[in-house]
This record gives C-alpha cells, structure tokens and sequence, in this order.
C-alpha cells in the first residue's frame, strides 16, 4: 500500500478538494511535451489475405440495478458504419472465438467489475502528500451521481460532455457519469487554444463542458456565446476564483441530481446499446480540422477485454495490477489503458502529478512501482537521455561495469527474441550488479509490461533499454481502431515491430508490392463506427468490405509480425519516380549525428533530397518553447570536438567548423548504406529553433507535421533547388 488511505467519507470529500500540485526534480528533467494525438491512420482491399492472428452487494447497490441482458443489435445497425450521433451499427460478431463474445455497455462493464472487484482499490490521487483512494465500489457510486448531475443540467441523448483537464479521478468520473446518462464523453487537449476547443465542443454540441482549472476555465468563458448548446460549466482541480451563472464546482455539481429518480438513470441505461455511440476521440491530424472518432460502447468494452487478455493482465481477484495515469486522456490510448482495460481486470489507477511530463513522473513511479507501463516515445527518450547524462559522470569503473553489462544484456537479449532460452552466467551477474539497481532507480522494478506506442521509436533507444535488460515492447493502431490492433508481447517481439493481431482482429495488407509493403488495412470489433457528421470522410477510412484503411504502409514478416515502413502521405517521390520513405533516412541521421534532434528529409518532385536539422537544445519547462541554449548532451558533444559553443545561434552563425564538419560526416557514413543514389541527402540545413509542440512543427504525440514544417521552411527549402544543378560527391551545408 502507497502512502495513506483515507477513509470512504475523507475520500468523497477530497474529491471536491483543490489539487495541491508540487514540482520537483526528477530523472525526466526539462519539458517534455504532452503528448496526445491520434495512434497512427486511413483507402480498398485486393487479393492478398487477410492475416490473422451487475452490482448489488448492498441495498444501496441494488437501487442502480439496471437489466443485464445484452441488447441486441437493432435493424437500425445494417451498415458497419454510420455517421449519425443517433446511428446504430451492424458489430463484426464471429460465429467463434474473441469475436462471437456477447457484446456490452460501458453500464454493463462497470456494473460486473464492482460485481468482481467492489472493496478493492481502483483509484489512487495523491493530495496533500497523501493517497485517497476509491474502491470500485465507491468509484460506481459516484459516476452514478455524476450522471444524475449531468442530466439535471440538461443533458441530452447523444450530446457532448466535453472534458478539460489533467488525468485525475474527476475526469474518468465525468467520462463514465456523461456515458450513463446518455451522453458522450469528449476529451478535448489541455494544449488547445480557445477556437480549438470551440471547434470540437461545436462539433459535439457540447452541453456541459468540465475543466480542471482557471486557466482552461478562460479558453470556454471566451468562447460560451458562440456555443447555443452549452448549458453549464463544472471545474474540478482548484476553487473557482470568480462565481458565474452556470459554473459549478466539483462539489456542486455532485450535490445538483440528488433529486433526480433514480429510476430516470435506470430507463436512459436500459435504453442504451453496445452498437450505439458513446465516446468521441478527436484526431489531431496534421491537415485540415479534427475528425471526431465514433466509438462504440462495444468498441471500448471489447477491445479492452481483448486487449486485456492479449498481453496477459491479471484479474485483480489473482494479483491486482497498478498503473499510473499520466498521458493525456483525450488521447484513446491513455483511455483504453487507463480506464477500460483497469476497468475490466480491477486494476489500480494511481494518478500522476500535472507535471509528470515537465519532471516528476519517476518520483510517482519510484513511488507506485507500477506493474504495467505505457510510455509514448518521447518519454522512453528522455530517460534515455537522462540516464546517459548521469552515466557520463560516473567513475571510470562504474563506466567500465556499466558498459560490459549493457553488452551482456543486448546480446542476450537479441539472442532470447531469436528463440534462445539460456541465460549465461555473466548475464545473471549483470543482473545482480546493474539491471536490478537501473529498473529500482526508475520505479520499474516491479513492471513486466512496458510498452511504447503513438509514434515511431528508434531502434537505438530500444536496444538501449534492451541492453538495460528492459525490453520496451511497441504497440501499433489508430484512434480509429479503438486503440490496439498489433501488440508485442515479453516473449513474442522483434526489433521494429509492432507485433501480432489482437485475439478476434485482422490484417490485409493492400496492393502489396514486389517486397510484400502495402497499406495496413485492419477489421475487427475495434474498428470504429465512422467520423461524426462526416460521411466522405468515413468512406475514404472504411471501404466497401468493410476495411479500415490506416494510410500506414507495411509488411508482414514469415513469422507473422508486422513491421511499419512509412505512411502513404509521407512518401517522398523525386523527379526520377522512386518512391523514398522519409524515416529511415532521419533516424539514421539522427543516430549517426547524437546532436542532431529532429530531421526533416525533403525532396519531393525533386531531383536529390535535402535535409532541415535542428540541434539539441534547453526546452522552456513552462511553455515547451525551445531555447537558443545547447542542451547537456550537445554541450558535452561539442566539448569533444573541440567548440566551446554553448548556444545553437552561436553555431549557426560562425558556421562553427567541427560541428559541421560532424554533421557532414555523419550524413555522409548514412549516404554510404543507401539502397540508392536517389536515396542520398545531398544538401542539408540547420536551422535556428527546434521543432516543439509550441512551434506548431510537432504533433502532441511529438510526431512530425511535415506540412506545417514545409510551409513554415518555405524558403529554405526552396534555396536548396535555386542551384539546379545535381551536387556531386560529398552532401553540402547551406546557411
């Protein structure tokens, strides 16, 4: 048990308590920006094969009873998709296996997990230093309460409940009360500007918005009048500095639907289908506006019972498994993880602090230990950075014994993904000496699942953690697929791919090309309802057989793992047609080149390729905004080389020769393993900022908006081609 329990009746009311938030230090030193978008997307299949792979304990209880039986599928659901907020779906139900299981609400769901898991502990919010924790028991309580709030404030069928804010209690209580009372649960990014959030709350017709705090509370206070559905505003994480008409705080908005009949809440359920639509996910693609992902409550109570079963979590009733709540939940990933697979397996829930991602993340895992973890890239990174850092100061020894074990460990390692079983004995004395006393440091001494996922990893920080005895497994699907549809597994994984098919899913990979890539086209019961309110769109994603078309391109390798080579939109195609995918070349670069900390390959309808580079740099913890200062690593690479630079300007502008002569050379070792000459950089840039979630160049999950980076780099790209004369020989600098 972590810290202090609270007792039930401490625990409501700390509910309502404001969130004493406390930065500190930690090994995820520095901003890391939040990460939050869309897991990967999105056009008709061939001939290639498809691959395969309620409570009531108590009389208090018994009073939210509502009948169980599953409903069936009306003739209303013909179609696998629909559009409509209202529409009802045909499910992709299997006469056998995962896919024939009896579909379920999100009622049904959390009704048998108090049923299994009532008096244990679902979840952990730290205040004032200390845990206050709900039981599942309690924890259904109160989205019972919540849902009779919501419809005191008007809540109709099928409207949005937008939510704002930082992972914590209140925001899972809001998703399942808006759920139950008929409504859709909306999370919308805490990074979104005013019209951002306008713009989703519109498209859901919002009609109550929760926030966590002042400052999200002024984005909706700026844009109330232009929203005619809205009718009332609840914050949750702080005391509301200034009383308005319509805005309550958590512990009002509790108290507001102690008058409605229970049995109003109990009709509205019964009514509800798992075919129908009760969750929104809002992609934040790189072009044009979000689109809002239908999901079903069968898409989110299968897919986590699924999920769940796939990678091996335990019923809480066997060993209750813990995780920590962290990454944004407006996000499906951290959804289907945190609340809907914890829901389904009794896992506990520990809440992060609101800046786990700007450096006290492993305090709380140190503190929690979790037994599961999902980390997007950029965390995996920063650890990694983080621990080379530290390594770099060691004694010449310590660095000696920590360099040996990192080699015992990779190639063990490698050697078990290949089937190997022996464990040599410098491997088990690597274990005692430096694996163990690395997973403590980092509060993952007790975790057997750490995944990665929402964007691409470099082969060179997974084998960094492999070499740790750590394997970081990788995880592959789409907001649009419900979350999973590919999962590696501790003793199923290989470098750089994304697994196997969940039980119950398929893959087709389409139009495959003479070395088997083609688009990855998945079907399942994962697989969305369609885009709200936008009909060509939904086709585009979902063909005429039913396909989801994810817009990845890809293989399957003669074990049946699947490996992502590109996207279809990212394709670089010169002026002499070959067909380059972007992301190879840019991790290479990155690797051969440590101070390099984003790539940019260009070239398309061109004749050569080029590059834009950016240098690693000090990031604003407040803002996310890149600074002009080199970052630890960069410093202690130019101080190798021989510059005293100590700023990104100062490099730039006297063209500083050993980092570009570095830079030179490690694109030129990357030209050298080229398939090609068309697949050479041959002209490269660096430019004065780095790419940032604040620059508008990254996406929340850190992945790269090639667009917004091609139009902001106009004119540097542009300078590249004046010359038109193909470059020979070795790649060239330009300033």
């Amino acid at each position: 048990m972590h810290g202090t329990v609270l007792c039930e009746s401490e625990a409501r009311m700390a509910l309502a308590e404001p969130v004493s938030v406390a930065y500190c230090n930690s090994a995820l030193q520095g901003t890391c920006e939040v990460p939050q978008e869309d897991v990967l997307l999105n056009s008709s299949p061939s001939t290639a094969e498809p691959h395969n792979s309620e409570p009531g304990e108590d009389s208090k209880m018994e009073r939210h009873q509502v009948n169980s039986l599953s409903p069936k599928a009306s003739p209303a659901g013909s179609s696998v998709w629909t559009t409509r907020r209202d529409g009802e779906v045909k499910l992709r139900m299997e006469e056998q296996g995962f896919g024939s299981e009896a579909p379920k609400t999100v009622h049904q769901l959390l009704q048998e997990s108090v049923d299994k898991y009532s008096d244990y502990y679902a979840l952990a919010s730290k205040k004032n230093g200390q845990w206050i924790k709900l039981t599942y028991k309690m924890y259904y309580d109160e989205c019972w309460k919540a849902a009779k709030s919501f419809l005191k404030l008007g809540l109709e069928r099928f409207h949005g409940v937008g939510i704002l804010g930082f992972n914590s209690a209140e925001w899972f209580i809001a998703d399942i009360g808006a759920i139950l009372a008929g409504g859709f649960a909306v999370g919308i990014y805490t990074t979104n500007s005013p019209e951002a959030c306008h713009y989703v709350a519109e498209n859901c017709s919002a009609n109550v918005i929760v926030v966590e705090n002042h400052k999200q509370l002024q984005k909706i206070l700026e844009i109330e009048d232009k929203l005619p559905h809205l009718k009332a505003i609840v914050q949750y994480g702080e005391e509301i500095k200034e009383k308005r008409p319509n805005l309550y705080s958590w512990r009002e908005f509790m108290e507001l639907g102690r008058d409605v009949p229970d049995s109003r809440l109990r009709g509205i359920i019964a009514s509800q289908k798992p075919n129908q639509c009760c969750t929104l996910i809002y992609t934040s693609g790189t072009t044009g506006q979000p689109k809002g992902v239908m999901l079903s409550h069968d898409n989110l109570t299968w897919t986590a019972a699924v999920g769940g079963q796939f990678i091996a979590l335990s019923d809480a009733r066997d060993r209750q498994e813990e995780v920590i709540s962290y990454l944004p939940l407006s996000h499906i990933a951290a959804q289907m993880c945190d609340i809907w697979a914890a829901m389904s397996f009794g896992v506990q829930v520990y809440f992060a602090q609101p800046d786990a991602l700007k450096g006290s993340l492993v305090e709380t895992l140190r503190e929690v230990r979790p037994t599961a973890f999902l980390g997007v890239p950029r965390v995996w990174e920063k650890m990694e950075e983080k621990m080379k850092s530290v390594g770099m100061k060691a004694s010449a020894l310590r660095r000696r014994v920590a360099s040996w074990a990192k080699e015992v460990g990779l190639q063990t390692n490698l050697k078990r993904m290949n089937g190997c079983s022996e464990v040599p004995v410098n491997f088990r004395l690597a274990r005692q000496l430096v694996y163990r006393k690395v997973r403590k440091a980092l509060g993952l001494d007790r975790c057997t699942k750490c995944y990665t996922g929402a964007a691409p990893i470099t082969r060179e920080t997974l084998e960094f953690f492999l070499s740790l005895n750590i394997p970081v497994l990788e995880l592959y699907g789409m907001s649009e697929s419900s979350g999973p549809h590919t999962i590696s597994l501790p003793h199923a994984f290989k470098l750089g791919s994304c697994g196997k098919e969940l039980f119950g899913c398929r893959t087709l990979i389409h139009k495959p090309d003479r070395d088997g890539i083609g688009e990855i086209c998945f079907s399942g019961r994962h697989v969305f309802m369609g885009y709200l309110n936008m009909e060509d769109k939904t086709k585009e994603a979902i063909d005429e057989d039913g396909w989801l078309h994810s817009g990845d391109l890809g293989k399957h390798d003669k074990d049946g793992f699947l490996f992502i080579t590109g996207r279809i939109k990212e394709l670089i195609i010169t002026a002499g047609g070959e067909n380059i995918p972007p992301v190879p070349i840019e991790d290479a670069v990155k690797n051969a080149v440590p101070i390099i900390s984003n790539a940019m390959l260009v070239g398309d309808k061109a004749k050569f390729l080029s590059m834009l580079l950016t240098l690693k740099c000090v990031v604003d913890a407040e803002t996310g905004e890149p600074k002009d200062d080199l970052s630890p690593e960069a410093l202690e690479f130019c101080q190798k080389l021989g510059s005293n630079a100590t700023k990104v300007s100062e490099i730039i502008s006297s063209k500083d020769k050993a980092i570009y002569s570095a830079i030179q050379k490690g694109i030129s070792a990357v030209n050298e393993g080229a398939v090609s000459n068309a697949q050479k950089v041959q002209k490269w840039v660096l430019l004065e900022k780095d790419f940032s979630l604040f620059g508008g160049e990254l996406g929340p999950t850190m992945k790269l908006k090639r667009p917004v980076v091609a139009q902001k780099y106009r004119d540097q790209i542009a300078q590249f081609y004046t010359d038109m004369e193909m470059p020979s020989g070795e790649p060239s600098a330009r300033t």
